[in-house]
């Protein structure tokens, strides 16, 4: 197998186990329906997946695992424009087998599961409205992004960088879940929205739009040097 087919798998594959454990979080584990405090093992179960994912498939891909990464690491001028396509292709069907893959073990339950009613751990709006939505989602993913390009530039590279990205995102999660469910990521929200259906999937177009544009926002700021990292 070639290297790119290499990093292409590995992105597929870091962001299935991403939305798999993190979503399962929300829904199999019942943190979802433990708010406040259920916001804390969301966040904790998403930053430590993306940690264990960095030390994981790092070395091959740079566990991206997010069209938001990748946008901000191709605006950068890190990576090529062909990488960054294939990539994000990866990522969103790692996302859809991801959420698959829960929907499968969710429909195994004993007393019935209703995907419909009880969801997939998608990500919406409800008690916001689609402004506030839309400014943590971009506000958050620049924080996101930009500590990724910190942490992984020339200036910032460390080897704990996987757990100061999984802290970022830990951090981003419980500030951003009442307002927008802190996606950050078009790739996490598509999987489970396309299975739930209904406002999850009128909803997703902004997940996959603002996250993306506040990474390739990111990236340019670091390309121009205004963020020099």
């Amino acid at each position: 197998m070639s290297n790119d087919y290499k990093k292409y798998l590995a992105e597929l594959f870091g962001t299935a186990v991403l939305v798999l454990v993190g979503c399962s979080s929300i829904v199999a584990a019942g943190f979802g329906g433990a708010f406040p405090i259920g916001i804390i093992g969301i966040g904790l179960t998403f930053g430590m997946t993306v940690t264990a994912m960095v030390y994981t498939i790092g070395p091959v891909s740079g566990c991206h695992l997010n069209p938001s990464v990748t946008a901000a690491v191709w605006a950068a001028g890190r990576m090529k424009s062909q990488d960054a396509i294939w990539y994000m292709v990866a990522q969103l069907a790692g996302g859809i087998l991801g959420a698959f893959v829960l929907y499968l073990i969710l429909k195994g339950k004993i007393t019935g599961y209703d995907v419909a009613k009880q969801g997939l751990g998608q990500n919406g709006w409800s008690a916001f409205n689609v402004e506030a939505a839309i400014l943590a989602e971009f506000v958050g993913t620049l924080i996101f992004t930009t500590v990724i390009l910190a942490v992984t530039g020339t200036k910032g590279s460390t080897p704990i960088a996987g757990l100061v990205i999984g802290i970022t995102l830990m951090i981003i999660h419980f500030a951003f879940i009442p307002v927008s469910g802190a996606s950050v990521n078009g790739a996490r929200s598509l999987g489970p929205a396309l299975f739930v259906g209904g406002v999850a999937v009128a909803q997703v177009w902004m997940y996959l739009i603002v996250p993306t544009l506040a990474g390739a926002l990111a990236g340019w700021l670091v390309r121009r040097k205004i963020f020099d990292v």
